[in-house]
């Protein structure tokens, strides 16, 4: 592992340290001329040199080095017009860019946030990027429109259930996915135990998962890393977004600080079933609460040409309380201060402080008997990113990140009698990278890094040594600060992209990932109950090896895209439970826990059109997903909850014109792997159950159609000319828009659970009852723009 990594350094500093003749460079900012925020991606070519240019980063800087001589500079973006810029390149230059939407083609072109060919040209391998816009128009349950649920539809990525914001990615379990909201991991991403997601669309600008070329930025997680990026604001006039649906309204308020020097935007989102239950007669109901809300805000300020300050947040809350004896409430909290400076004209950094905080509480009784339980985890970590754009063929990042963790796994508190909480667990993460995206001639481009990541667990606390039955044989107590156990690694992260011609591509990847914290959960789907636990002396860091190959080929001029692309998965010291295993509230869980390996492959494939009235998606993956662990099932190799064998997806929208959008999704995916009882016996008049081997059996495939109508209001109103008395049209000022939504249009009673329990009628038989949530379900949502 040593001589690679130092294989891949030396690679490095030979490819960027080539001498040539003299070069100067031009660099700068290119912003959404409409509203000021900084473009992912730009396009920046040299007229006339195929091949020659480079990309904006996140933050919409670009740098590019050129011999001395005279060019013309292009800045271009799908769907946005083009801009020239002419030089003479005597010294190095800053040049910011504004450029616009084309307007003359939004009858014609779905714009969108994402580059034409992309998916042809770029060294990405099974990553996912979603069209903000496209969620408005894809019908969803009680229509409200969310990027995690329109992110299941996509090839490789799988829902946890019914209606549940919690996801599969590759074979990897839910706690395998790195979920970042402005850099702030979200440790429970779902509202209403799974129905909704947290994120508010209206807040966000960029959402792109990653699946399998994870850059070596990343680290923490196996299988994904979904990075979403709020809003910056309206640089250049105030503007507000909201809507009105039959279970949430949200409103989102942005606009300048100082017009082309900072903005801000605020977005919030609440339900109101609790206020319906106010009107109830039955006490019991008009005294209990069912709701969530969500705040996103953010603001950002250029302080000069090289420095500029951003500040965001999210805060939200579920809470569930049944006639005052009852209490459910759970919740995230993340913080992000960011400064973006620019060292030169080659060199850009950012340096962030980021908190998150997720927590739960449960509550039980009333007056003076009163318990609550509750857990915690929470970060505070410190960043420091680079982006070194070294000449026209090499753009070099590095930089690291510490992550100091607390995880109160259980809190008691009680009027009745004296609780005793689970110790606290203190832990420190923390990683370096470097990596550098390489042209190699016209035809290859190339990724590669490596990350080295560190994992210390301290005292203060009890650390139990177990027996192989999971029975504590000594304990051995350490102090604050006192160092109990150091994990560490090296993970090598490669991707190529070789271009076969102007419309295709083949891409090849390979990743080593690593996680230090893992998900206590029995459950077949997250809760906001589950614990997360740090890796510890009996519990080993999950260690994960990707391998992926894919063929991208576009037609009809970018309006068609098309991919295959396969992977293999190897893993190790991946968790499981032994056989009643109580994960909540428990000191010694870690003897319940059994360790082993597993493995993840499949084929994904994808069809998507673009361009015109008609456009949507098709998407199919087929996969395996197992476990092998000596403690279960005799040793033999078994499917994972989460695997499925087909999952298929399939999205179409068409516009009838510029106001009217029908839109419509089918699902369709194999049942999850449980354990069902195979025989039972009875006792005194009680019925047992024996059970088969473990994810022995399946639920019955599920499949389901969902429709969605969208009717835009008239974006012009007719005037009088003032000075001629003609009629001419003007842009409103207010603008609005209706979705109706139907999810689950022919009604079909997918198994939620599946519970087998004693007959009433005859305890010498055992019957399967079948739980289903959702019959047919219609929405409508009111949305305005001013």
């Amino acid at each position: 592992m040593k001589m690679k990594a130092i294989w891949i350094v030396g690679l490095m500093f030979l490819a960027v340290g080539a001498i040539a003749q003299e070069k100067f460079t031009i660099s700068g900012t290119v912003k959404d001329g409409d509203t000021g925020e900084d473009m992912i991606g730009a396009d920046i070519l040299v007229e006339g040199q195929p091949g020659v240019g480079t990309t904006s980063n996140d933050y919409g800087f670009y740098s590019l080095t050129l011999p001395a001589g005279k060019y013309r500079i292009l800045y271009s973006f799908f769907g946005f017009e083009t801009k020239t810029f002419e030089v003479d390149l005597t010294k190095s230059v800053k040049n910011d860019v504004e450029i616009k939407f084309k307007v003359e083609e939004l009858g014609e072109v779905e714009i969108t946030t994402i580059k034409e060919d992309d998916n042809v040209t770029s060294t990405e391998v099974g990553v996912e990027t979603i069209d903000i816009k496209q969620i408005e128009t894809i019908p969803v349950l009680f229509g409200e429109k969310d990027v995690i649920k329109t992110m299941q539809l996509l090839p490789g990525v799988k829902s946890a259930g019914e209606g549940n914001a919690g996801f599969y990615v590759r074979g990897g379990g839910s706690d395998q996915n790195l979920i970042l909201l402005d850099g702030a991991p979200v440790y429970n991403a779902s509202h209403l135990l799974g129905f909704f997601s947290v994120f508010n669309s209206d807040a966000l600008k960029n959402v792109k998962l990653y699946k399998g070329s994870i850059p070596a930025e990343y680290g923490g997680r196996l299988s994904s890393v979904m990075d979403i990026k709020m809003k910056e604001g309206n640089q250049k006039k105030f503007q507000a977004d909201g809507g009105i649906g039959l279970i949430s309204s949200r409103l989102t308020l942005q606009g300048p600080i100082k017009k082309d020097k900072g903005s801000f935007i605020v977005s919030g989102r609440r339900t109101y079933a609790d206020m319906f239950l106010k009107l109830s007669k039955d006490s019991s109901l008009n005294q209990s609460v069912l709701y969530f809300y969500d705040l996103n805000a953010k603001a950002n300020y250029q302080l000069s040409d090289k420095d500029r300050i951003f500040v965001s947040g999210y805060f939200g809350r579920d809470n569930f309380g049944f006639s005052n004896v009852f209490s459910f409430d759970w919740g995230n909290a993340t913080g992000t201060l960011r400064w973006n400076h620019i060292y030169g004209d080659k060199l850009f950094g950012n340096t962030s402080l980021i908190f998150s905080n997720y927590n739960y509480k449960i509550g039980f009784g009333e007056g003076d008997d009163q318990t609550s339980l509750g857990s915690v985890i929470q970060d505070w970590n410190i960043k420091k990113d680079f982006d070194y754009f070294a000449n026209e063929n090499n753009k070099v990042s590095f930089g690291g990140n510490v992550i100091y963790h607390t995880i109160k796994p259980g809190e008691i508190e009680s009027t009745e009698f004296t609780a005793a909480d689970i110790q606290t667990n203190y832990s420190l993460e923390s990683a370096a990278y470097l990596s550098n995206e390489q042209k190699v001639g016209s035809k290859l481009k190339l990724n590669y890094g490596l990350r080295y990541s560190n994992f210390t667990q301290f005292g203060p606390g009890d650390i139990y040594t177990y027996n192989a039955a999971g029975e504590v044989l000594d304990t051995t107590t350490y102090a604050r600060n006192e160092s109990v156990v150091s994990y560490h690694g090296l993970a090598p992260r490669f991707s190529a992209n070789f271009k076969i011609d102007s419309v295709s591509s083949l891409k090849t990847s390979f990743a080593r990932t690593y996680q230090y914290l893992h998900l206590l959960s029995n459950t077949t789907s997250s809760s906001p109950t589950d614990v997360w636990a740090p890796s510890s002396s009996n519990v080993k860091p999950q260690i994960g090896d990707q391998v992926a190959l894919g063929y991208y080929r576009n037609f009809k001029d970018n309006g068609y895209e098309f991919s295959i692309e396969g992977y293999y998965k190897n893993l190790q010291n991946t968790i499981d439970y032994k056989t009643g295993a109580e994960v909540n509230f428990n000191p010694t869980v870690e003897g319940d826990l059994v360790f082993g390996q597993g493995r993840a492959y499949g084929l994904e494939l994808y069809l998507k059109k673009k361009k015109g009235k008609f456009t949507g998606w098709l998407s199919y993956s087929l996969a395996r997903t197992e476990k092998q662990f000596t403690e279960v099932n005799e040793g033999a190799w078994y499917p994972a909850k989460q695997d499925r064998t087909h999952d298929v997806s399939l999205v179409a929208m068409y516009n009838i014109n510029e106001r009217v959008n029908v839109s419509a999704t089918w699902v369709y995916y194999t049942g999850n792997a449980v354990t069902f009882p195979v025989s039972s016996y009875v006792v005194d008049g009680t019925s047992y159950n024996l059970y088969s081997d473990r994810n022995g059996d399946r639920m019955p495939d599920y499949h389901r159609l969902d429709f969605g109508l969208t009717v835009k209001s008239k974006p012009v109103k007719i005037v009088k000319d003032p000075d001629t008395g003609e009629d001419m049209e003007v842009e409103k000022i207010w603008n609005s828009s209706w979705n109706f939504s139907i999810y689950n249009v022919y009604a079909r009673k997918n198994a939620y659970s599946i519970e087998f329990r004693q007959s009433e009628t005859n305890p010498n038989v055992t019957e399967a009852v079948k739980l289903s949530l959702f019959s047919i379900i219609p929405s409508i949502t009111y949305n305005f723009h001013f």
